[in-house]
C-alpha cells in the first residue's frame, strides 16, 4: 500500500469536507433549517474522521517491529472505530435537534441560495466518495474504503434535506422535523456497518477474496498437487494467508520447499492485497483432499 498517496487523499478530502460544512452550516442557521444544519454537523465529522485518518495511517505505515511482527495495519482498523463512535454520537445530537424542532414547529427559510448550496455540496461530495473509494480499491485502504461509504451517506442525506424542503414547500413545515429523525437514523445505520466491518477484522473474520482464484494460483503453480485448509484474515490491501499445499511423496525436503517459495511468491504478486503467506508442505500419500476452498466456499456450505 502507498500511504503517502492514501494520505493526499485524505488531505484533499479533509479540505473539501470542511469547505462543505462550513457553507451548508452558515446558510442553514441563517435560513433556520434544522436539517441543513444537522447535514453540516455531518460534513464536520467527515472531516473528523479524515483527521483521524491521518493519524492512523501515519502508525499503519511504520514496518513491523519486535513488538508488532505482523505490523501495524490495525491502527487503521480501531481508526474506523473510533469513527464509528462519531457517527454514533452524530445520530444523537441530530435527533435531539429534530425533536427540538418538532415540538417549537418553527418553519425554515427556503430560498434559492439555501437549494443552490445543498446541489453544489451534493456535486461536490459525489466527487469525494468516489475519488475515495478510486484511491482505497486502488491502494487497498479499508479506512478510505469506509470513508468512502461515509461521504456517500452525507450525499443521501443531504438529498434528503432537499426532499424536507420539498414538503414544507407542499404545506408540511413538520417534515422538516421529520427529515432531521431521518437522517439521524441513516447516520446510525452507517455508524452500525463501520463498526461491524471494524470488529470483522479484529476478530479475524474471513476477508471478502475471490477462493477460486487462489485456487487458480495455486494450482497452476509446477509440483502442486492439491491444497488443504485455506484460512485468510486481515484487511483489504493486507491479507494473510496460510494452507497447506500436496506435493508428490517422492520428492526431497528442498523441492517441497521450493515449490512452496513458488506458491508464495505468485500469490503475493498475482493477487493484489496479500500481504503474507505461511505454507505447510505436505507428501501426497493419496489419503489428501485434492482441494479445498474454505468451508462457507464451498457448494452447500458444508464440510465437504
Amino acid at each position: 500500500m502507498d500511504y503517502r498517496n492514501v494520505r493526499k487523499t485524505l488531505i484533499i478530502t479533509l479540505v473539501l469536507n470542511i469547505s462543505v460544512s462550513v457553507a451548508k452550516g452558515v446558510v442553514g442557521a441563517w435560513a433556520g433549517s434544522v436539517s441543513m444544519v444537522a447535514d453540516a454537523a455531518h460534513s464536520l465529522f467527515d472531516s473528523v474522521s479524515n483527521i483521524v485518518g491521518l493519524v492512523v495511517v501515519r502508525f499503519s505505515g511504520m514496518p513491523p517491529d519486535g513488538e508488532h511482527p505482523y505490523g501495524h495495519g490495525r491502527y487503521e482498523t480501531i481508526g474506523a472505530l473510533f469513527v464509528g463512535a462519531l457517527l454514533f454520537l452524530t445520530t444523537g445530537i441530530v435527533a435531539w435537534e429534530a425533536f427540538g424542532r418538532f415540538l417549537s414547529g418553527a418553519v425554515p427559510e427556503i430560498t434559492l441560495l439555501t437549494v443552490a448550496v445543498m446541489l453544489a455540496t451534493i456535486g461536490i461530495n459525489l466527487g469525494v466518495t468516489l475519488y475515495e473509494h478510486r484511491v482505497g480499491k486502488k491502494e487497498g485502504s479499508a479506512f478510505l474504503l469506509a470513508d468512502a461509504k461515509h461521504t456517500f451517506s452525507d450525499v443521501a442525506v443531504s438529498i434528503s434535506v432537499l426532499v424536507g424542503f420539498f414538503f414544507i414547500r407542499l404545506g408540511y413545515p413538520v417534515a422538516d422535523a421529520v427529515v432531521g429523525f431521518v437522517i439521524a437514523l441513516l447516520i446510525g445505520r452507517m455508524g452500525v456497518g463501520v463498526v461491524k466491518d471494524a470488529m470483522g477484522v479484529l476478530i479475524d473474520t474471513p476477508p471478502d477474496i475471490d477462493y477460486e482464484r487462489f485456487s487458480v494460483i495455486i494450482q497452476n503453480t509446477p509440483g502442486v498437487v492439491g491444497y488443504h485448509d485455506l484460512r485468510c484474515r486481515g484487511k483489504p490491501g493486507e491479507i494473510f494467508c496460510d494452507f497447506h499445499i500436496i506435493v508428490d511423496a517422492g520428492i526431497t525436503v528442498r523441492e517441497g520447499h521450493e515449490i512452496a517459495d513458488q506458491v508464495r511468491d505468485r500469490l503475493i504478486a498475482e493477487y493484489a492485497g496479500v500481504t503474507d503467506v505461511l505454507i505447510h508442505t505436505d507428501p501426497d500419500d493419496g489419503s489428501c483432499i485434492p482441494t479445498d476452498l474454505p468451508p462457507h466456499r464451498r457448494p452447500g456450505g458444508g464440510q465437504g
